[in-house]
């Protein structure tokens, strides 16, 4: 039976799933000593580095994650959506995916799940074992159910998120005392619900580790000699995390399989690109006043925009209420547009793109009517930007030195029989469902189960 009595009401295999958001693979591979238990995790099991998708933003990835589709599927692109036939947008919350849960299949298989912190999960469902929102909640009270996880969270310092505006002083001493309290109640909080023994499948978000790479990263990859400071802090960090990990392996059960995944890599950030600042320098974006500071200020002699990260938009004659661009232009005009990304370079004469796909080659599904046109996966280094105000410069610096990537984010399985090769962040939901037993049908997914057959 394992440490603790079961109290479960479902028979099966189990699986305790912990995000770790934006840590890249490399990390963890390259510094064996910080990592330890997961080092070991990965020597006893499976792991490596796996894609992320497109955008690799967190909004977006967490509900593909979740699901096993892309975003077509889930209706959710980003921070910042757009509504159709219109300039308004919106900050998706859980209930903008519209596709169905790894969790929800779980519920219905008469089997319980325990769901907490994760991102674009606001507000909590009341189907579910337990669920306490993560990322956009906007705290406790509201974001938890039941009533009795509501009030252990709350009597025991749970914490929604850091708080990333100390990461913009140059002392980095505040926000790391902050991000070290967040993940100690986080840890503390989910090893109660992993020793309570009554879930089948646990799903909780470490999401701290992206914001600590958002402002440190940049500081690791430099080396100790160029920051030891912050780069003390980022190591110690890390230890941390590494040390929780390993303390939640050591409270499952055989019949318990442990994943630990991110939903993006990280990596270095040299210049932040403000892609609506390039459109407008480039003849692609024009405004009906001087005091723009949002979408629907663009003109109707606009040709595009954009939103983050990386998203582009035609402004299309029929789609959007200023469209400037006839339908019958709208192949011609984008392979222009896109032309031109591809083109674009930084100021240390590399080039922005990575590669820019076309919502045909990134997104399919029911929910692509809001897709963007084109969407730029950006090379290492450069942070795609999209506000409509404040930057007339086309690239900058901002506060933070770490930036996510679409490649190098992490899998680790406790199984070694389910092996991590050519594997990307949609293979992740049917791969639970696969160690649980739970039966789903293969096509529904955009991607398969790394379980050997």
């Amino acid at each position: 039976m394992g440490l603790f009595d079961r109290l479960r009401g479902g028979d099966g295999p189990r699986v305790a799933f912990f995000g770790i958001d934006g840590v890249p693979y490399s990390l963890i591979a390259d510094n064996p000593d910080t990592f330890p238990n997961l080092t070991e995790l990965a020597a006893e099991g499976s792991s490596g580095a796996i894609d992320s998708i497109v955008p690799p933003e967190s909004s977006a990835c967490w509900p593909a994650l979740t699901t096993g589709v892309n975003p077509g599927e889930t209706g959710v692109y980003g921070f910042q959506d757009r509504e159709n036939g219109s300039y308004d947008t919106y900050v998706p919350m859980g209930r903008d995916v519209r596709a169905t849960r790894i969790w929800d299949r779980v519920e219905n298989a008469d089997r319980r799940a325990s769901v907490m912190n994760v991102p674009v999960t606001f507000p909590p469902q009341r189907d579910v074992q337990r669920m306490v929102s993560g990322f956009l909640s906007p705290g406790v009270e509201k974001a938890a159910y039941p009533d009795d996880l509501r009030e252990h969270l709350e009597n025991n310092d749970y914490r929604i998120d850091v708080n990333a505006k100390l990461g913009h002083k140059d002392d980095k001493a505040e926000f790391m005392e902050d991000a070290h309290r967040t993940i100690d109640a986080r840890f503390e909080n989910f090893k109660h619900y992993i020793q309570e023994d009554d879930w089948d499948l646990f799903f909780g978000v470490f999401m701290t580790t992206d914001r600590v790479n958002h402002f440190l990263f940049g500081d690791y990859e430099a080396g100790e000699e160029a920051s030891p400071e912050d780069y003390e802090y980022f190591v110690e960090f890390y230890e941390k995390v590494d040390r929780y990990l390993g303390e939640l392996r050591g409270m499952l059960d055989d019949d318990t399989t442990m994943m630990v995944a991110s939903d993006h890599g990280f990596t270095t950030l040299d210049y932040e690109v403000h892609c609506n600042a390039w459109l407008e320098r480039e003849g692609w974006l024009e405004y009906d006043t001087d005091d723009h500071d949002e979408l629907g200020d663009i003109s109707e002699e606009a040709r595009a925009y954009s939103l983050i990260p990386g998203r582009f938009y035609l402004n299309l004659e029929g789609r959007e209420p200023n469209g400037g661009v006839p339908q019958d232009e709208y192949e011609e005009t984008r392979a222009e547009l896109k032309e031109a990304l591809e083109n674009l370079t930084g100021p240390n004469g590399e080039p922005v793109a990575d590669r820019v796909v076309t919502k045909e080659e990134a997104y399919r599904g029911a929910h692509d009517d809001i897709a963007p046109d084109l969407t730029v996966v950006p090379n290492h280094g450069f942070d795609l930007k999209s506000g409509f105000k404040g930057h007339e410069e086309v690239f900058g610096t901002g506060p933070r030195n770490g930036m996510h990537s679409f490649d190098n984010a992490c899998l680790f399985i406790d199984d070694p029989d389910c092996p991590v090769e050519d594997a990307d962040l949609y293979d992740i939901g049917p791969t639970v469902l696969d160690l649980m037993d739970v039966d789903y049908d293969r096509p529904e997914f955009d991607g398969g189960s790394l379980v050997k057959q």
